[in-house]
Order: C-alpha cells, then sequence, then structure tokens
C-alpha cells in the first residue's frame, strides 16, 4: 500500500493530515488514518472499507461491533443518523501502533435537528504485514465503559435538572442510560447487533457510487 497513489485509488478525500510536532506518519499509515477521517466524516466506501480486516472491530462508548457485518453498518449508519457532520479538529499525536489521534466533532441529527460536539481519542490499530485495520477504538472524552460502575452520584439523581439534560443525551443517541457497567455492556452489544438490521450497506461498487460513496 502506498501513500497518495493508494489515497486517490481508494477515493480518499482527507489527505492532509494534521501531525502533533515530532510525529511522522508513513504511507502506509497515512492511508489509514485518511480513511478512517473519511469515515468519521460520514463518507464511507466499500474500497475504504475494504482496508479493514473482515474480523475487525469497531468500539465506542455505544458499541463494540466485531466483524464486517457489524462494523460497516456502523459507518454508513452515520449517513442515516446525520444531517450534518462537521470535523473541528483532529491531530495525530502517535505514529505507533495504534495510531493516537484527538478528533472533535460536531453532529447534527436529521428531523430533531440536535447537535452535539463530541471530542475523543481515536485508536487506530492495524497489522503491518497485511496493512489491514483490525481496530479502530472512538474514545469519547479519551475513556470507554470499563468494568466499574459510571461515576453518577446520589445527588445528581435526585437532581431534576440532571435528568433533563440526561434526556437531551439519551434522545440524541437513543441508547445510554446507565450508570451500571453491565447495562451499558448489554446496550453497546445491542446496538452493534441492531444497527445491521437498520442500515443497509451496498452490495456493490456501482450501488455504493449510486450513494455517493465513490
Amino acid at each position: 500500500m502506498n501513500g497518495p497513489s493508494a489515497s486517490s485509488d481508494l477515493g480518499i478525500e482527507n489527505t492532509n493530515i494534521k501531525t502533533a510536532t515530532g510525529v511522522t506518519l508513513d504511507e502506509q499509515q497515512q492511508t489509514l488514518v485518511g480513511s478512517v477521517l473519511d469515515l468519521f466524516a460520514g463518507r464511507p466506501s466499500l474500497k475504504k472499507l475494504a482496508l479493514w480486516d473482515d474480523n475487525g472491530v469497531f468500539e465506542d462508548n455505544i458499541t463494540i461491533a466485531t466483524g464486517r457485518k457489524q462494523f460497516e453498518p456502523q459507518w454508513y449508519g452515520l449517513q442515516t443518523a446525520f444531517a450534518e457532520i462537521e470535523r473541528l479538529h483532529h491531530e495525530v499525536v502517535s505514529a505507533g501502533n495504534p495510531i493516537g489521534m484527538d478528533l472533535k466533532t460536531r453532529y447534527v441529527t436529521k428531523g430533531i435537528k440536535k447537535e452535539q460536539i463530541i471530542a475523543s481519542r481515536v485508536n487506530i490499530f492495524y497489522d503491518k504485514d497485511t496493512g489491514k485495520i483490525t481496530k479502530v477504538q472512538d474514545k469519547w472524552d479519551g475513556e470507554l465503559p470499563d468494568s466499574s460502575f459510571k461515576n453518577v452520584s446520589i445527588e445528581q439523581l435526585i437532581d431534576p435538572w440532571w435528568w433533563v439534560h440526561y434526556g437531551e443525551g439519551w434522545a440524541w443517541w437513543m441508547w445510554s442510560f446507565t450508570w451500571d457497567t453491565w447495562w451499558w455492556q448489554a446496550m453497546r452489544n445491542l446496538n452493534s447487533v441492531s444497527v445491521p438490521k437498520m442500515v443497509s450497506v451496498p452490495k456493490n461498487d456501482e450501488e455504493d457510487a449510486k450513494r455517493g460513496n465513490q
């Protein structure tokens, strides 16, 4: 896999990749980062997703999508769910494996026009031999749910304004209520299974092109 030519062949739009001082990406890494930036911008394609291992994983705070049948609909789902996706900032901070990147994105949902800004640390794991992405972690505020309880206090639970703000967030993503990680994990797993039933993935390049993804 080569840099500029590979990016052009794959239709990668994000080729101007910003890196922190002292961080240098090789051509393979530039292609992978550019493709992932496109995916977060709601610009998926079968060609870009061909850069992923068939058993690859996409993980964020509301889903754990394992395997092509689960992670592809997650990316195509952004086109379905959001009227606007605007990248506000990105910077690659580590050129290791995983590649580490800070990302800030503004999302506006279709219909209710709810706006949300998410700042996250994105980790891109890849197989150096095959050049395939094996996992992408999107850690909102730099964190993913772990095995501990979420930090919700009793004061928050009895505060009606906390519930109002919480309800807004729930309506936006339509997924996450819980301070119990077991339930949170269950909801993430449910998301990975339910999204593929609601979001269709193009069967071939021709169908992909009709959606404007080539």
